[in-house]
């Protein structure tokens, strides 16, 4: 029996692929976050949180962050409802539908924000007939939720929808059979296994959500202290060449950013482990 060691890999070997994939792992994303953590420290302490705790900064965090969780929650409940229909069912047009959950992917983010602020501004074809009603979307946070969403979705259907296709019905149709109604196969057969999928998909919206800068722009109308996101106050920054402020910002952004997302990851690493499903 051969062993472990000589079996032939398609790859080179492990140190040398390790190597290649830790390089390029530093030259993508460590030295670049390094930097801007190395630009803050340019900064006094005093400084940085004077910076960093400005009441206006303060204000764009809460849009972002606050925002990002409820459109990535929104995802969450509705991506699944859509990947659930795209794997279940056979209708007219699904294909068609099917390749339209990765338009967001391919559409420039300028291009969708014209495209939203054009739908639900006062004056277009969705706004104005929910102004009249006090439902102001355009230059409004609601605004940003709606882009949000719309470029956050087809993280949350990619991630489940593969999920929900290895799952085998003759479970759904096992616990029917004992008795459980569509909840109870809902919740107690059919979550336990798509909910760290789920996770995922809810991790990569948000993630995607925070940095968002170009389809929200258009539609936030970047009202002071209501609708200005904090990429927008790093861009204000830069033009103003206050270089370490916008890098102090930004590193606030990668520290919350990093928590939540360590957070939801340890929770998704937490129900594997639970339901005996490794990752």
């Amino acid at each position: 029996m051969a062993s472990h060691s000589s079996t032939k890999r398609v790859l080179p070997g492990f140190h040398l692929t390790l190597g290649y994939a830790i390089t390029y792992l530093c030259l993508i994303i460590l030295i670049p976050l390094s930097a801007v953590f190395i630009k803050t420290f340019e900064l006094s302490f005093a400084e940085f949180w004077s910076t960093v705790t400005d009441p206006r900064i303060m204000a764009t965090y809460r849009v972002s962050f606050g925002i990002s969780l409820l459109a990535a929650g929104i995802n969450a409940v509705f991506g699944l409802l859509l990947a659930w229909i795209l794997v279940r069912y056979t209708f007219p047009g699904r294909k068609i539908v099917d390749a339209l959950v990765d338009l967001p992917f391919a559409l420039p983010t300028a291009v969708a924000g014209i495209a939203l602020t054009a739908l639900y501004a006062g004056n277009g074809w969705i706004g104005q007939y929910l102004e009249p009603l006090g439902l102001k979307v355009a230059f409004a946070p609601a605004g940003i939720l709606v882009a949000l969403v719309f470029i956050g979705l087809p993280f949350v259907v990619r991630t489940v929808q593969p999920v929900l296709e290895d799952m085998e019905s003759e479970l759904e149709e096992a616990a029917s059979s004992l008795g459980a109604n569509r909840f109870q196969v809902f919740f107690h057969v059919i979550l336990p296994i798509v909910f760290p999928a789920l996770l995922t998909g809810f991790a990569l919206a948000f993630a995607r959500a925070v940095g968002e800068y170009g389809s929200v722009i258009f539609i936030a109308g970047n009202i002071p202290y209501v609708s200005e996101i904090t990429p927008l106050m790093i861009i204000t920054k830069l033009e103003q060449y206050d270089y370490t402020g916008a890098t102090a910002i930004a590193s606030v952004m990668l520290i919350i950013s990093f928590i939540l997302l360590l957070a939801i990851n340890g929770l998704q690493a937490w129900t594997a482990k639970r339901t005996g499903r490794t990752q």
